[in-house]
């Protein structure tokens, strides 16, 4: 399942992928990733959540971010789920079509078993008809 928290940049959507990340580690059996373009938030994340800092990996293009992906995913057999923090900058799709990237998610999410929450500086009347209904805050 691939859901949205959308709004412009400003609006609060780190908080809200935050506290939706930490409030929901304590119920999950399986491992958690938190993928952000830096390591600003490490001290406010479980420490039961892996960070990972994607500008460290040379990521220039929405294919090989999706790589970069499922390579994770390929490392742990117990990822239950991923949360992406300013999902345009480390998916290097600012200013690009988000759907075909979140077509791609949905179908590494049905396949593995993983769940993904991103974060898109977007109002949800800027996304894809086709995504908005994954949308589940809007800032």
């Amino acid at each position: 399942m691939v859901q949205l928290i959308a709004g412009k940049k400003g609006k609060g959507k780190t908080k809200q992928l935050l506290d939706k990340v930490n409030a929901e580690i304590k119920d999950l059996q399986g491992n958690v990733v938190y993928l952000d373009k830096s390591t600003k938030h490490m001290f406010e994340l479980n420490n039961k959540i892996r960070l990972i800092n994607v500008s460290d990996y040379l990521i220039t293009n929405s294919d090989e971010f999706v790589g970069f992906i499922c390579g994770i995913i390929s490392q742990d057999h117990d990822l239950q789920q991923m949360y992406f923090d300013s999902f345009l900058k480390i998916a290097c799709l600012e200013d690009a079509d988000i759907s075909a990237t979140i077509a791609k998610l949905d179908e590494i999410s049905e396949k593995f078993h993983v769940d993904f929450v991103l974060s898109v500086s977007l109002d949800e009347s800027e996304l894809p008809e086709a995504i908005r209904s994954k949308v589940i805050i809007s800032l």
